[in-house]
């Protein structure tokens, strides 16, 4: 049986993430690439709910948190990459932070502000800083290259789209392939992060390392310390 993290309490070094999935995605990735528990992995106050307008309108005040030193924010690009970025800088900017890049970068954005009374930040847009999507897009592409039942799942959302019987929205289809594709394994509808701790999906493509080097970039200081 996979190893079943509980969440850490909050330390000085946090990773804010939309929701759960992210959370467990995140954490079997570091499970892999062994990189230390220097940081913990956080998702909006249960009260609040969860998705990306309860974490850009908590942001504010998570950057306030006592004992706060590094704080990553990992959100979905959606449909619009420009938008999204802006939406998270003007909330750092509100903030005090400045010094933006025009778009995110591919490698992701880490910046230590010099005002030592703001928090080190770093942000990721899923899948990879610059194309449209989500989560699940970021873990599709950690399906092998050979594997045969993607172009299966892939084909199967296309037949019922054109029948117009698919319940999801169209913006939701990431979701619908991934979910599919999971449900044909041998474990049938294993998450997404067990898959990964499972080697149900690879872990070493570059879309995985470079999310990884990113982590250490943003929490590099912490990792020479441990």
């Amino acid at each position: 049986m996979p190893k079943v993290r509980k969440p850490l309490e909050p330390k000085p070094q946090q990773l804010l993430v939309e929701g759960k999935d992210d959370r467990h995605v995140i954490w079997a990735l570091c499970e892999k690439y062994q990189v230390p528990e220097t940081f913990s992995v956080e998702v909006p106050r249960a009260e609040a709910g969860q998705g990306i307008e309860v974490l850009l309108a908590d942001l504010p005040f998570k950057l306030r948190e006592d004992n706060l030193r590094t704080l990553g924010i990992v959100v979905d690009a959606d449909e619009d990459v420009s938008s999204r970025w802006d939406a998270v800088r003007n909330r750092l900017r509100y903030s005090g932070y400045e010094n933006f890049p025009a778009s995110p970068p591919a490698e992701g954005w880490v910046y230590s502000p010099p005002d030592s009374n703001l928090p080190k930040v770093g942000v990721w847009l899923m899948p990879n800083n610059q194309l449209p999507g989500m989560l699940e897009d970021f873990v599709t592409h950690l399906i092998g290259p050979d594997d045969k039942l993607l172009p299966f799942a892939t084909s199967i959302l296309q037949q019922i789209e054109e029948a117009g019987i698919n319940q999801y929205s169209l913006v939701r289809r990431p979701k619908a392939l991934i979910h599919t594709w999971l449900a044909w394994q041998s474990t049938p509808g294993m998450p997404m992060g067990q898959a990964i701790t499972a080697r149900v999906l690879g872990y070493d493509g570059a879309v995985a390392s470079d999310f990884v080097a990113w982590l250490k970039r943003l929490f590099e200081q912490q990792f020479q310390n441990r």
